[in-house]
């Protein structure tokens, strides 16, 4: 993923109305799963909350010309609530995986907590907003985690880390399944564009990731290759192209949709660590991505079909938005 065509993108949300659905979520899982790529590559080099802590940096650094003008026309309350959506996003989601990794986790477990966001939206949405959902969509959601399950079984390995480090991918999948939520039903005078919102997240979570790495040894840059493509590669594909394609497509469609769609991503991911790391690909892997696959077409199709219910007269631009 281009991380010029995400920024070029996401200045002009309107152009955005005009590229297919599809191919954007085709574009997030690229760049999504570049992240877990860059965390791998990255482990040899640095550590983890470093590279996170100098990509935050980076992108906010790299954002600031073009966002500037209008983040001082934005309302101090309007900065303040979508901060704290950065925080449980950006923050929460990448300190719980990284820093359970980093503490044990194998990385194969630590994904596959990660990819329950789905069901922890649906669970949150369900406990908190009283929202219901089709049985199909949970049908979709429970076929689409099994198919999960199947393609990454083989890269799975329970690991010596104590009991409690395990909750700590669980509390960073919450943390993002929180923070899409409440993007959702953030009302529209308080959302913001996308880039000022993506250079906010990256800005926040850069000083909370400042307290944390610094608490524990220094935050100077580590000299070396391997480090710099590092930082990179995770500002560049994982944090423009990774979250700025999230929020994206969040403004297309549901965030059941847009995380099941995300359902997709450990095969993806399994792709790249052939092509980067020589590892191996199995039948079970495109085999789970195959059964991935039907459960997201049994939520898109059903999340579809309700739109048709509640908008019987409207565009077609308008069915691919729901909820």
């Amino acid at each position: 993923m281009n991380p010029t065509k995400s920024i070029t993108c996401a200045s002009s949300p309107s152009g955005c109305q005009l590229v297919p659905l599809p191919l954007l979520e085709a574009a997030l899982l690229v760049a999504w799963s570049s992240g877990f790529v860059g965390a791998r590559f990255s482990l040899d080099y640095a550590p983890p909350l470093l590279v996170v802590f100098w990509r935050c940096v980076l992108v906010t650094l790299l954002l600031f010309p073009f966002v500037a003008r209008e983040l001082r026309q934005i309302s101090p309350m309007t900065l303040v609530k979508n901060a704290g959506i950065g925080l449980l996003a950006m923050a929460g989601y990448l300190a719980g995986i990284t820093q359970g990794i980093a503490l044990g986790v194998p990385a194969g477990l630590a994904a596959l907590f990660a990819d329950l966001l789905p069901m922890g939206l649906a669970l949150l949405a369900a406990g908190l907003l009283g929202q219901r959902m089709a049985p199909r969509v949970w049908a979709g959601l429970v076929i689409g985690l099994a198919g999960v399950a199947l393609g990454t079984h083989g890269a799975l390995a329970w690991g010596n880390a104590p009991l409690w480090v395990y909750g700590l991918p669980l509390l960073g999948m919450l943390s993002l399944a929180a923070a899409t939520l409440w993007q959702k039903h953030l009302p529209a005078s308080q959302s913001m564009g996308l880039l000022p919102n993506l250079w906010l997240q990256c800005c926040v979570s850069g000083v909370a990731f400042a307290l944390i790495e610094g608490s524990q040894g220094s935050l100077a840059p580590i000299p070396s290759t391997g480090f710099a493509v590092s930082v990179l590669w995770t500002a560049g594909l994982s944090t423009v192209g990774g979250y700025g394609l999230y929020w994206l497509c969040l403004r297309r469609a549901s965030a059941t949709r847009v995380a099941s769609v995300l359902y997709l991503s450990p095969p993806i991911t399994m792709v790249w660590a052939w092509a980067m790391f020589d590892e191996p690909l199995s039948w079970q892997m495109a085999l789970g991505m195959a059964v991935s696959a039907v459960g997201i077409c049994m939520v898109v199709r059903e999340e579809a079909r309700e739109a048709r219910r509640r908008r019987p007269h409207g565009t077609a631009a308008e069915s691919e938005t729901v909820g």
